[in-house]
């Protein structure tokens, strides 16, 4: 069992939580006057733009991930982009419980930073007890505190091992205090579970400002950003990277990232427009059909829905025409990408009906649209934003569903659209003519 062993000067740290211990006064809502949240950029575009701008002074995110997904990569080229970046004599402040001194210098020289003002502005801590490291932190008052990571971090004053749920909250509320207290910038690491959930208490998530997620296949190159919880700015916007030799580097073009080459069309593709936050983006979907030769049939779906798999082969079986009750179906997103916005319904669909059929779907189309169980489509938002980007990157022709009542069609330059009102129309209007027919 684990006890808090609380003295008086714990008492007396939790009372003066928060920027002045003097009792604040209400006030209307009307009198409150805009505030400009300061912002300190760390340099890499793709992270600040999932930070809302940058980090927030006394702001605590919270950076999850996989082991060996590149968690410590990306805070150590974030702290010294942020040290690097400002005409201030800006300092962090990097604890690790995890490495030693030596492997983190050996990744800094990987990355480049060693020449770069990082190289004397960020400090770095072998350290993993809470109280010596706010000790430390304190007594140099640098900009950003960065603990990787927090299931390490463990409280003398609290038993229990490291990562349990008692060392790891108690250490999120120090390390909170800390932050707000004095102004510092704290961003810990945290290792997610098999589920995908942050390891620990999931009241971790409530106590940090921000929640940020480092996300990708761990042997594949590219990596995605995604915020789930941010109060200084939007979680809908999402950073691209590719891991290489020198640490992760920003997709200039992360609309065409995941977008697999082919010679020839080939049945079971069909790109999709799908939209991240703000950015536009487009993802090749893979789909395979095959006869099922025992038992139960098979589905399989990596980075999409697996229920919203099974509803689309029930629509196309019912709807469309196109039986898959007998067969293994396997759906997959190019690139490592994992999207769960109903536009991905008619892609998918398509798909599907392109490999069962062995017929591709024409050249240079993009589909985007939700399927409904009557077999009928809905439109998506930010269709035209979505089909600009398509035709920006070459694609000549796109499948939507029909608009609504008082809407109208969209019209992109150098784009046919062609509207459809059915999953069936769609999929005669998708796929290629079998060989040999007319």
């Amino acid at each position: 069992m684990e006890t808090v062993i609380r003295g008086p000067s714990r008492a007396r740290r939790a009372r003066t939580v928060g920027p002045g211990s003097q009792p604040s006064e209400a006030r209307p809502l009307s009198a409150i006057g805009d505030t400009e949240l300061p912002r300190m950029p760390v340099g890499i575009g793709e992270m600040d733009r999932v930070l809302g701008g940058g980090l927030v002074p006394g702001s605590v995110v919270l950076l999850g991930g996989e082991p060996g997904i590149g968690k410590s990569t990306l805070l150590l080229q974030a702290v010294a982009g942020l040290v690097a970046g400002s005409a201030a004599e800006l300092g962090a402040l990097y604890a690790t419980g995890e490495e030693s001194i030596a492997q983190v210098h050996l990744r800094a020289a990987r990355l480049g930073l060693l020449t770069t003002p990082a190289g004397e502005r960020v400090q770095i801590l072998a350290e993993h007890e809470i109280g010596r490291i706010v000790e430390a932190a304190t007594s140099q008052r640098p900009t950003v505190l960065v603990v990787d990571s927090v299931q390490t971090a463990t409280v003398d004053e609290l038993d229990g091992p490291a990562g349990s749920v008692g060392q790891v909250r108690e250490a999120a509320l120090r390390l909170m205090e800390f932050a707000k207290g004095e102004g510092t910038a704290v961003i810990l690491a945290g290792h997610v579970t098999k589920d995908g959930t942050i390891a620990g208490p999931k009241a971790l998530e409530h106590l940090v400002d921000a929640v940020i997620n480092l996300e990708g296949e761990r042997y594949a190159a590219l990596r995605l950003l995604r915020a789930s919880k941010n109060r200084f700015g939007s979680t809908d916007e999402v950073g691209v990277f590719e891991m290489s030799d020198g640490g992760l580097r920003e997709v200039t073009d992360p609309a065409r990232a995941f977008l697999a080459e082919h010679d020839e069309p080939a049945p079971g593709s069909v790109v999709a427009s799908i939209l991240e936050g703000s950015r536009p983006m487009l993802v090749e979907v893979q789909a395979l059909v095959s006869a099922a030769r025992f038992g139960a049939p098979v589905r399989r779906a990596s980075g999409l829905d697996p229920n919203r798999l099974s509803l689309l082969v029930a629509v196309l079986g019912r709807r469309a025409g196109i039986g898959l009750s007998g067969h293994d179906v396997y759906a997959n997103l190019a690139g490592g990408l994992s999207v769960a916005e109903p536009g991905m319904d008619l892609p998918l669909a398509l798909a599907l009906a392109s490999s069962l059929r062995d017929r591709p779907v024409t050249p240079d189309t993009v589909a985007i649209g939700e399927v409904g169980l009557l077999g009928e489509l809905r439109s998506v938002g930010g269709l035209e934003r979505r089909l600009r980007e398509a035709a920006r990157l070459g694609f000549g022709r796109a499948i939507v569903p029909r608009p609504g009542r008082g809407d109208r069609s969209p019209e992109v330059s150098g784009m046919e659209v062609v509207v459809v009102g059915t999953l069936s129309e769609a999929i005669a209007t998708a796929l290629a003519p079998a060989p040999g027919s007319i």
